[in-house]
């Protein structure tokens, strides 16, 4: 079965290829969000995860995939499941930031992370760019310090930071209403959950709350990694890709 990936908010294909080569994978599907990689733009006109959603779909053999997604990647990839269930035989969510799971379940610390956000809001607010995408990048990023990031990579942050609160009404607001009482319960195929165990506590409330809800999701936390695993704990994350025995 051929494996998808989507990836995380302001990255691109190109951050999936130490885990590929982990996995030893020659055929992945590698799906870009609107305006990363070589992606078309959003559209400001249309929701942007509709628009992410519709590119995955686009993507897609009709053929059940195994799914993958990260971050605001694995949003997208939780909805896909949702909405078009015969297309995903398996999914596997890496610290999808799905932060109104969180606020759903009452659980304090998503107010933790809607306090630590507040900077960046101000910031955006502010037409501060470069410090949105500073701010952004300590919070989310795989903690190197802004300053050594390389200059093309900070300008490509900066360029794209926009996009981060193109995705609130998604994440935050659950404007597809995935939280709906028995949508995430109809899930059949296969879930897992991933997340670094020094992740945001917000992530831990957010796993927590899809694994009680999605029946017989199965969870792993990875000791030592945070939001970033997938590229900074490749070898690891290609172990929990792997099919376990039965």
């Amino acid at each position: 079965m051929r494996r998808a990936f989507i990836h995380c908010s302001l990255a691109h294909n190109g951050v999936w290829a130490p885990l590929l080569k982990a996995l030893g994978e020659d055929d992945p599907i590698l799906i870009e969000l609107p305006g990363h990689g070589q992606a078309p733009d959003w559209d400001a006109a249309q929701d942007y995860q509709d628009q992410a959603l519709d590119a995955a779909l686009s993507a897609l053999p009709e053929q059940p995939v195994a799914l993958v997604g990260h971050s605001f990647g694995g949003t997208v990839a939780l909805r896909l499941a949702v909405e078009a269930p015969r297309r995903v035989a398996h999914l596997t969510l890496i610290e999808p930031v799905f932060f109104a799971a969180a606020r759903e379940a009452g659980d304090p610390a998503y107010n933790v992370h809607a306090l630590a956000f507040q900077p960046f809001l101000a910031a955006m607010a502010n037409g501060d760019r470069e410090s949105a995408a500073r701010i952004f990048t300590e919070l989310w990023g795989a903690g190197m310090p802004w300053g050594r990031i390389p200059q093309a990579q900070r300008q490509y942050l900066v360029d794209r930071i926009h996009l981060i609160p193109a995705g609130a009404p998604a994440i935050e607001e659950d404007r597809a209403d995935l939280l709906r009482p028995g949508r995430l319960e109809a899930l059949k195929m296969p879930v897992h959950l991933i997340e670094g165990a020094a992740s945001p506590q917000v992530v831990g409330a957010i796993q927590g709350e899809l694994s009680r809800r999605i029946q017989g999701a199965s969870r792993d936390i990875v000791d030592g990694a945070g939001h970033m695993l997938p590229i900074t704990h490749p070898g690891v994350v290609a172990d929990l890709l792997q099919p376990k025995p039965r």
